[in-house]
């Protein structure tokens, strides 16, 4: 499958997005307040409390298109996204930075861990609750928590959803985010087949680089 520049950008939108500084959702009743409070302690608590996960993933774009792949997260601010074998890219954070690696145009772009949304997620040191409100759903079951650093406003706007399960890590289990960038464009990705806390070694966030070629000679 081969894809424009548009269409990389597009794959990238629920990951790196730059969204305008105003707010994207309704803000919570006062009403509910103190139960948001609640919910946005047991959403730090989960991010604490999750050290790694891997997970399936259907990531849809703006144009309806649906690309799927293999996630795998591990604490602190590592995380993969390996997409379906006809997709010639590689989303990796490393604990500092997440690159793109475009393996069709031999190409490898670079931001700040911190410089995305997915921040929120892969950086258990951050004060969650500083940065994020609770959204209101009208389903018991489902907690959604829409995470914007007010200071950093570029940075842009993620969505995380959750649902309400006791057998997870602190009563949560990450069903996706929804994402929207500059332009108000909503990309949203779905998660399935959820494991936590289980063995993940950090080779798995090496990548070859496409860039270095062999020589002549094979010098």
């Amino acid at each position: 499958m081969r894809f424009s520049r548009l269409g990389k950008a597009c794959l990238l939108t629920g990951l790196l997005t730059l969204a305008p500084a105003g707010a994207l959702f309704p803000v919570a009743p006062a009403a509910a307040q103190g139960r948001d409070a609640d919910d946005l302690a047991s959403v730090a608590r989960y991010i604490r409390e999750v050290k790694s996960l891997t997970a399936d993933f259907a990531q849809t774009d703006r144009n309806g298109q649906t690309l799927t792949g293999q996630l795998t997260l591990k604490q602190p601010g590592k995380i993969r996204f390996q997409y379906q074998k006809d997709v010639p890219l590689l989303i990796v954070a490393d604990g500092k930075s997440l690159t793109m690696i475009d393996y069709e145009v031999r190409q490898v772009q670079r931001w700040p861990i911190g410089s995305s949304p997915l921040g929120a997620l892969i950086d258990p040191s951050r004060d969650f609750t500083k940065f994020s409100k609770v959204v209101q759903t009208g389903d018991p079951n489902v907690l959604s928590i829409e995470a914007r650093d007010p200071k950093r406003p570029e940075f842009g706007t993620i969505t995380l959803v959750f649902r309400r399960n006791a057998a997870a890590p602190a009563g949560l289990d990450l069903h996706g985010w929804v994402a929207r960038d500059a332009q108000g464009n909503r990309t949203a990705v779905r998660l399935s087949g959820q494991a936590y806390n289980v063995p993940v070694e950090d080779a798995a966030f090496r990548w070859k680089d496409p860039r270095v070629r062999s020589r002549p000679g094979g010098h």
